[in-house]
Parts: C-alpha cells; sequence; structure tokens
C-alpha cells in the first residue's frame, strides 16, 4: 500500500546560517584521504591519491528538524593544487547518481584545478550517503515486451508498474518522501556553510543542471559560476522534461550510430548501410522476442536490446562496445557461436534508481494514469520505437505523490549562468534544453554541434567547449551572448573517446533510470 501524502509545506526562505541550528552549522568534517595510499586502487589517475573523503549530518527534514533522524551526507574534495579561490561543486546528474569520486574526472583540467577546491558528494538516497532502497521494485516485469501492445500484455505491464510504484513508496518509508530536490538543496547549502564558503560554483551534468538550477533559485545569493552541462528542462516539470528523450535517443541510433556501424561494415558485418543495420537490428529484436538468450546466467529478451542501446547512447565511447555486444548477439541467435561465452551482465545498486524515482516522482507533478500511459506511449513509440514505447513504465504517473511545491526556475535574480548542451545529445535533447534557456533569464547558451556525447566539459576532449567553460569558470569571464563550438568526430573501433566518471554515471543513470 503506497504512503499517504505528507502535509502540503511551503518552500523555506533561503537560509542564512543563523536560520540553521549550531548542532548542524557547527560541524567539523574531517577529512581523510579516500585511498590507503599504500594500496591505491589499480588504474587511480595520477593525482587521485589527493582526493580527501568525509561526511556530514543533516536533517532528514528541513521543514521538521526534530521530527525524524539526521541523515549523512558523503562528501569528497580534492584541493587545489594552487590557492584556493573558491570550491566547486560537482554533480553526474541522474537524478540521483554517487558522485564522490566525480572530482577525479577534472584532474587534466590543471587551470580548474589550481585555482578550485573540487567537491563532490552523494546526494540523499545513494552512494555512500543515508540510503534509500526499492527492495527490489524496479525488477518486477523485465521480461515484458512494451512493443507488443495486446490488451493483456498491456494491462500486465501496467500492474507491474503499479506494483513497482507501490513496493518502491512502502519500502522506502517516510525518507521516500523527503528525498526531493528541496532537502537535497538544503543540504547542499549546509555544505556550503561548512566548507566556510560565502558562496559556492557548479558544474553538474544531465540532472546536475536540475539540481544546479534549484539551488541558484533558492540560493541567488550564494551562486557565483554555475556551469550547466547536457540540460535538462528544468524550468518545467519532470515529466514535460523527460518526454524529450524518445527523440533524442532514436535521433542518435539513426543519425549518429547506424552510419557508424555501416561505416565500419569490414569489422562488424552488420549492414553497408544505416538502413540494412537497422533491418538487422529489428530482426535480431524479434528473434530474442520469440527466443530469449541466456547470458552468463542472465535472460536476455528483446527488450533488453532496446534498454542497452538506449544505454549506450549517450556516449560515443560506448559505439564500438555496443557494435561488438550486437555482432555478438547476432551469432548467438544464429546458433553461430555459445551465447555462454562473453557479454559480461551489467549490474546496478538499488540505491540509485530508487532515489532517481523519489526525485523524479516527488519533485514536481505528473498528470496521468493507466489509460494515458498506453495512449501516450503509443504514440511516442510510432515515432521514436526505441524507447518510445517503453514510456508505459513511466511509474511516476502512478506514484502517490507527496504535496510539495517549489519555486519554478527562471533566473530572476541569479546571476547569469553558462550552459553547454549538445544538439544530439540523447537523454537531455537539445530541444528541451533551448526551452529552458530561453525561460532562464540572464542564462548564456553554448551550443556543441552533432557530437552527440552526453556531457561534454572536461569529458569528451572538446578544447573549445573546454576553453570557453574555463574563461568563464576561473577568468570569471561572462559572455557576452551565446556561443557555438565544432564537435569532435565520433572515434573509430579501436579507439576509446575521452571519458570520465561524470560520463558512466550520468548516463547510466539518464539512459537507464530516467527513461523508466
Amino acid at each position: 500500500m503506497a504512503l499517504t501524502a505528507v502535509a502540503l509545506v511551503a518552500p523555506l526562505p533561503a537560509a542564512s546560517a543563523a536560520a540553521v541550528p549550531a548542532r548542524y552549522v557547527n560541524q567539523q568534517i574531517d577529512w581523510k584521504p579516500c585511498f590507503d595510499p599504500d594500496n591505491l586502487p589499480p588504474g587511480l589517475p595520477a593525482g587521485g591519491e589527493r582526493l580527501l573523503c568525509g561526511s556530514f549530518v543533516a536533517p532528514m527534514d528541513w521543514h521538521h528538524l526534530d521530527a525524524h533522524p539526521d541523515i549523512t551526507i558523503a562528501v569528497s574534495k580534492l584541493p587545489a593544487t594552487g590557492t584556493a579561490r573558491g570550491s566547486v561543486l560537482l554533480n553526474p546528474g541522474g537524478p540521483g547518481g554517487a558522485g564522490r569520486t566525480l572530482p577525479l574526472s577534472f584532474l587534466s583540467r590543471t587551470k580548474l584545478t589550481a585555482a578550485e577546491d573540487l567537491i563532490g558528494f552523494d546526494v540523499r538516497g545513494t552512494g555512500d550517503s543515508t540510503n534509500l532502497t526499492c527492495d527490489g521494485g524496479h525488477d518486477i516485469g523485465p521480461a515484458l515486451d512494451y512493443r507488443d501492445r495486446s490488451p493483456d500484455n498491456l494491462s500486465l505491464i501496467l500492474d507491474t508498474v503499479q506494483l513497482a510504484a507501490q513496493h518502491c513508496q512502502q519500502f522506502s518509508g517516510v525518507f521516500g518522501t523527503l528525498v526531493n530536490t528541496e532537502q537535497t538543496v538544503r543540504d547542499l547549502d549546509l555544505l556550503r556553510a561548512l566548507l566556510g564558503r560565502d558562496k559556492i560554483s557548479w558544474i553538474g551534468y544531465s540532472a546536475g543542471t536540475w539540481l544546479g538550477a534549484y539551488y541558484a533559485t533558492y540560493f541567488p545569493n550564494r551562486a557565483d559560476k554555475f556551469v550547466l552541462d547536457s540540460n535538462t528542462e528544468f524550468t518545467t516539470s519532470w515529466q514535460q522534461s523527460i518526454k524529450w528523450q524518445p527523440l533524442g535517443l532514436q535521433r542518435r541510433f539513426e543519425q549518429d550510430f547506424l552510419p557508424w556501424v555501416a561505416k565500419y561494415d569490414s569489422v562488424y558485418h552488420l549492414g553497408t548501410t544505416a538502413a540494412a543495420v537497422e533491418t538487422t537490428y529489428e530482426r535480431l529484436r524479434a528473434a530474442l522476442a520469440a527466443s530469449p538468450l541466456n547470458i552468463n546466467g542472465s535472460i536476455f529478451y528483446g527488450v533488453s536490446l532496446d534498454r542497452t542501446v538506449a544505454w549506450a547512447m549517450p556516449s560515443s565511447s560506448r559505439f564500438a562496445p555496443l557494435a561488438q555486444d550486437f555482432a555478438f548477439l547476432v551469432g548467438a541467435v544464429s546458433g553461430a557461436m555459445s551465447p555462454h561465452t562473453s557479454m559480461p551482465a551489467q549490474l546496478s545498486a538499488d540505491a540509485d534508481p530508487a532515489t532517481n524515482a523519489a526525485i523524479t516522482c516527488n519533485d514536481t507533478p505528473w498528470f496521468g494514469g493507466r489509460q494515458w500511459l498506453v495512449r501516450a506511449s503509443g504514440e511516442l513509440g510510432r515515432k521514436y520505437p526505441v524507447a518510445g514505447y517503453g514510456e508505459i513504465e513511466q511509474l511516476c504517473a502512478l506514484w502517490n505523490r507527496p504535496a510539495l511545491t517549489m519555486p519554478t526556475p527562471n533566473g530572476r535574480g541569479v546571476p547569469p549562468i553558462l550552459m553547454v548542451q549538445d544538439t544530439h545529445d540523447p537523454a537531455t535533447p537539445y530541444e528541451g534544453a533551448l526551452r529552458a534557456h530561453r525561460a532562464f533569464a540572464g542564462s548564456r547558451l553554448l551550443t556543441v554541434q552533432g557530437q552527440g556525447d552526453h556531457a561534454v566539459y572536461a569529458q569528451t576532449g572538446n578544447t573549445c567547449v573546454d576553453d570557453i567553460v574555463e574563461s568563464y569558470l576561473v577568468d570569471g569571464k561572462v559572455p557576452a551572448g551565446d556561443l557555438t563550438c565544432p564537435g569532435v568526430p565520433l572515434p573509430g573501433p579501436g579507439m576509446v573517446a575521452p571519458s570520465g566518471t561524470a560520463k558512466l554515471d550520468a548516463d547510466r543513470a539518464t539512459a537507464g533510470s530516467l527513461a523508466n
């Protein structure tokens, strides 16, 4: 049974240190090395040993400070190599992605790391912070194929979505109603105070743009230089923002991935044209729907193929592995090889999807119900089959949402922010970002032409983007207007595109959990 909605609460005023009890603001974060210097993890990049870890406590409910036990927020700090002029908070998105190791993605950005302390954190609900759980609720009905539009199958899918929503809310308890953006920005403003900063700067990817925009809205006088990269449409509801995703994933699949695979047909043997590769894909999907494969003990269904494609589209570094897996499956279905020899299963922790669901379902209202989900997913699926039919699995439309109100970000009173957006971003498409840019006063938009990666600054080797962002973030030079950078070329089959922890965290959460 779902939880009863909590009482309506109006947003608190922007908090000052005096408004927060002394037991919180007088904490000291006990910074210690994140890694044992005598036993550093393999592959740790040079300088990674400097990363410090700590934690602090925050109220579970900022509106009722003594009603519940405190929660723990895990944080990290990469101290500036020079004199630190400030602190930059980093968020990988999700929403709800763990970001404690995110500073490691910026070790090569020496201009940034010399001037600023880089701060990573795991938002409430996930990572090493106090965890939320759905107790496996997201794993209900994974084999159901949303392209099967028969009434019985659609009814069964809706039953599993309803059960997943109820299961998640039942097992997340009261804490689940308090995992939302409003509570999180108050955690972060407490962190700002504990860092001893009057203001903070920000780098947020994907859903980290939503969180950054809301922090700047709640605490405009605390916001310094905010970089929002690969933007959600943060000036509207989650429901309206997420609806752009099937379009973006389909465009990336058709215009970037399929031609790329065809270009390297000598490597993958999946078709010499984009149309031929797509035909191979549809035949493979139909074969898997009819007869699923057991791969290393995990069952791979037709719908699993769609989900794997959606997971891979945000980063060009995943094109080659996806094409290899695609070719492997074609061979396995044809009986040319054993389906038990490669392609390890991809695993994710329960805290990430549980936190993702709580934030997206709690933050802003959702409309619709069972019949609406059938109709909307059918319309989207006919346009964007890679992910559109999957919209029937939007459990937020069947969620018993707490009665929370938050101000819609509009940019008024906020210092100029810099938005970075690729025209082929699959997870947070350009159309939604452009609408957010137009609705957020004072924002500057840096458009990246056709690169397609989700998370661009410091993640893809685009020097044009990196230089403009650091001119703003480090030198304080606000662009006079909107700017454009060319995208970097897609890597070949034997190449690995530059990528960082932000891409791995933000992409998995956005293209996987955000789409569900």
